[in-house]
């Protein structure tokens, strides 16, 4: 067996009115979704962590809406009743191990549950997982775990995307009926194209990063993944807003207002033309050749549009993030975070993270102290911050002209593990069309758009304005 069979699974909507139309059973739904999660996992390594306490959870659920101590009627309350799911192992929670997927950090048990994890348990979800990943993101494609390799559901060779790996792999494996990942260069989008699935990386500073693993503090953003596009802004709605945790999250309510929200066909549509250069497979540009002209047979507006920085986007991101990087691994010491192997301090701090920091970590932590080291980073670091500023202007000149931009998520499709792992420049290349977003913070949503000859999805994304999401997820129903 070299794939898993996909169920089909309906939306979080759906199931949550059976729960509370007394169809369906909660602890029912958690005892299958964890009953797959341990038969799936063998094959994919997707979960670190499964959760079987959330079967408790459940039980406890079903008792209070049983005893009439859930208003079933409250709209504004328990939109996620009763739906299981996973998140990123960056992700805290009380009480359960959270690894970051580096073995540096495999005995560390969180002492707080990060906030949007906590929203949805609010809103009735129930965790049933922590998800595989690269370590603290750093990965375009799952290989760089402490813990393994995450694998495709569709075809076992490959890879699910990364660095959010774990989370699209058991979603698509039937696990859950959302998950939650992180996206500071693509993380979320890229697994979603190579999976078939849908995602939404929101504006920066529209979900609070409090309780997350940092990578990039400027570039991290908390995303997620589902099944279904309508699954998107209804749990959007349950995380979105201020965080007193968290300085870069934004008060929605005091921000302007999406002014008269077009309708889906009225949405004017950019196609930005250095998203179609030279790199691109025929198998991905065919398909996004195919919804333009879909596009354009509904009577919907295309325009050809330019983003001229857009050549620098992959260099800036591998200076700022790096650099960032480095500054951030500073509390991972062995004293605050990690093993104790030696008495000595410096000791204790060089050899514990040289024995147990995966490569991808010390070669970014590498990159990093380089760009910023004396004499350095005014050619490195500074440049590249004037380039980000630059690219925020272009992108801000566009959505003059435009409503949304429509681009390509990633130059292939899924590729084989072990294909790109000793070129790490191949890898870094596969996320060339995802990055900027991330440079300028703006939303981009990703939808399942077509397959390659070997039957492997293809998804393209959707970016809009800062805070602009309600028009992306329009401008989505068109596809």
């Amino acid at each position: 067996m070299n794939s898993l069979e996909i169920p089909t699974l309906q939306n979080i909507s759906t199931i949550v009115d059976k729960i509370k139309n007394r169809e369906l059973e909660v602890v029912d739904i958690i005892k299958e979704h964890l009953s797959r999660a341990h038969l799936v996992n063998p094959h994919i390594n997707a979960f670190l962590t499964i959760i079987d306490d959330a079967i408790e959870k459940a039980r406890e659920l079903d008792a209070k809406i049983k005893n009439g101590e859930i208003n079933l009627q409250d709209n504004d309350n328990f939109k996620l009743l009763g739906i299981p799911f996973t998140v990123k192992d960056l992700y805290l929670v009380d009480g359960v191990r959270t690894t970051f997927s580096s073995q540096y950090m495999s005995e560390f048990e969180a002492p707080y549950t990060a906030t949007v994890v906590q929203k949805c348990i609010d809103q009735g979800a129930i965790l049933i997982g922590k998800c595989n990943s690269d370590p603290w993101g750093f990965g375009g494609s799952g290989e760089n775990s402490g813990y393994g390799s995450t694998k495709n559901p569709l075809d076992f060779t490959k890879t699910p995307g990364g660095s959010s790996s774990g989370s699209a792999a058991g979603l698509l494996a039937g696990v859950g009926l959302f998950s939650l990942g992180t996206d500071t260069g693509g993380s979320v989008r890229l697994p979603a194209s190579f999976c078939g699935l849908y995602s939404l990386k929101p504006t920066y500073g529209r979900n609070s990063r409090y309780g997350i693993g940092a990578m990039a503090s400027s570039f991290d953003t908390p995303g997620f993944l589902t099944r279904h596009l309508e699954d998107l802004p209804l749990l959007e709605r349950v995380m979105e807003g201020k965080d007193e945790h968290d300085g870069t999250t934004y008060d929605l309510n005091k921000l302007p207002k999406v002014q008269d929200l077009k309708k889906k066909e009225d949405i004017v549509v950019g196609i930005p033309k250095e998203y179609l250069a030279e790199g691109l497979s025929e198998e991905v540009r065919a398909v996004f050749n195919q919804k333009v002209e879909e596009l354009k047979s509904k009577g919907i507006k295309v325009k050809e549009v330019s983003i001229p920085t857009t050549e620098y986007g992959l260099s800036v991101y591998y200076i700022l993030v790096p650099s960032e990087i480095s500054s951030n691994r500073a509390r991972y010491d062995g004293v605050r975070f990690g093993p104790k192997v030696a008495e000595n301090y410096e000791e204790n701090l060089v050899k514990g993270r040289s024995e147990y920091f995966e490569n991808e970590v010390k070669r970014r932590i590498m990159i990093g102290t380089y760009s910023l080291s004396a004499g350095y980073s005014a050619q490195f670091y500074k440049k590249a911050s004037l380039v980000r500023t630059k690219l925020k202007r272009e992108f801000e000149k566009v959505f003059e002209e435009v409503d949304v931009l429509l681009a390509p998520v990633s130059p292939v499709t899924a590729f084989k593990l072990g294909e790109k792992s000793e070129d790490p420049l191949a890898m870094y290349l596969v996320d060339i069309y995802t990055v900027t977003a991330n440079i300028v913070g703006v939303p981009s949503l990703v939808f399942p758009a077509g397959k390659d000859k070997e039957n492997m999805p293809i998804g393209l994304q959707i970016m809009g304005k800062h805070f602009y999401e309600d028009i992306i997820f329009e401008a989505a129903k068109n596809f």
